[in-house]
């Protein structure tokens, strides 16, 4: 008969492959959690006091509906507010000065989230680019800190101006395709913009007043199928994400967007999904927190008042590293433009990227010539 000693002998060596089998598949992958560093415990104790003045501020009994939803031609009470998240220098500053120039504050404001630690940042000129610098905190590609980022300045944008209607969020890689007159119209007054579902207007006796959608969308990327879905779920690990999101919820989509205000308050009123996505991740290849949070939180909050598609072009050909094709000076050209605002689901995109900084003097040569009266079907004026 076997000895006792012999028989635990040999059940450890039968074992052990079996455990080297099997443990991939019931335990999170041995790798080390995300090399990011945590979001400090002080920061977001920052943003919930933030957010909730935000949330306090915007309350329904501290506000006259007339006085957000009512567009006059002589006094329009509905902004845009454009919210750059950057890490480095605003490259296309100049460009996006003729966006704005001519058109009133009263239209829009401008608000900058810009990483702290950026050496060597250039500020644009106040007067020239009327904008805002918000408080900011370190951000990291990748990471539950661009989300943080994102929400920190939809929260400012908020408590800054009760007129803020749109929250349109964009990279110092962003340039506009239109007019800032094409995109207001677009946003708020076009019947025909979005195609996806056909728009009504409200009616007016005030032969001065510009009709204005009685229903607003965000234009936000909200994809359910992928071929990598299911790997960017279990980043975090095989469970890490439920109950809250289960697999079957989870979305992906552009973390450039365009909200609504109620979707603005949605996002920073939330701690029950924000809670899955800060953590860290253990599949760093498959984490990208900015593209996944935003998409599945509205989706599961508000489905039916998306259109599920960006306004902002981004052409994934040759991607590198997670990041989009770069548009090179040679490649700048007025048919380009006239391909990146063609959009399957709008009447056109109003932005893209990403384009290298060189680009910046191409892209002025075409502005600059629409100035003069030359390709004036093909860039900034188009109306």
């Amino acid at each position: 008969m076997l000895s006792t000693p012999f028989i635990l002998t040999f059940s450890l060596l039968l074992s052990l492959p079996i455990l080297f089998f099997l443990a991939p598949r019931i335990i999170l992958p041995f790798h080390s959690p995300s090399s990011f560093p945590p979001i400090p415990p002080s920061d977001e104790l920052d943003d919930v006091t933030l957010f909730n003045r935000a949330l306090s501020f915007s309350h329904p009994n501290n506000h006259h509906p007339s006085k957000i939803f009512h567009l006059s031609s002589k006094n329009p009470t509905l902004k845009l507010a454009f919210l750059f998240l950057t890490n480095s220098n605003l490259h296309f500053t100049p460009l996006w000065e003729l966006f704005f120039r001519n058109h009133p504050t009263s239209l829009y404001n401008i608000y900058i989230h810009a990483d702290p630690t950026s050496v060597n940042l250039t500020r644009p000129l106040p007067g020239v680019f009327h904008h805002r610098f918000i408080p900011s905190k370190r951000t990291y590609r990748a990471s539950p800190t661009l989300v943080s980022a994102t929400r920190r300045l939809l929260a400012h944008a908020i408590l800054d101006d009760p007129s803020n209607a749109y929250f349109l969020v964009l990279s110092q890689y962003c340039i506009p395709l239109h007019s800032f007159d094409y995109v207001y119209r677009s946003l708020f007054v076009s019947r025909t913009f979005d195609r996806s579902e056909a728009e009504t207007e409200t009616r007016s006796d005030d032969p001065e007043r510009i009709p204005v959608r009685i229903r607003y969308k965000s234009f936000v990327e909200i994809l359910s199928d992928g071929p990598r879905l299911w790997k960017r779920y279990v980043a975090r690990g095989r469970y890490a994400m439920m109950p809250e999101v289960p697999f079957e919820k989870f979305r992906v989509g552009s973390q450039f967007f365009t909200l609504t205000r109620k979707h603005a308050l949605v996002v920073i009123k939330d701690r029950t999904l924000w809670k899955k996505f800060k953590m860290p991740c253990y599949r760093e290849d498959e984490c990208y927190p900015e593209e996944h949070y935003f998409p599945t939180l509205l989706s599961m909050a508000d489905p039916d008042a998306t259109t599920k598609y960006t306004l902002t072009r981004v052409n994934w050909t040759g991607t590198v590293n997670g990041h989009p094709y770069t548009y090179r000076p040679n490649e700048v050209s007025p048919e380009l433009v006239r391909r990146l605002r063609e959009s399957n689901y709008s009447e056109s995109y109003l932005f893209a990227r990403k384009f290298a900084p060189d680009c910046l003097e191409p892209l002025m040569r075409i502005a600059k010539s629409v100035e003069k009266g030359k390709c004036r079907d093909l860039w900034l004026l188009l109306q």
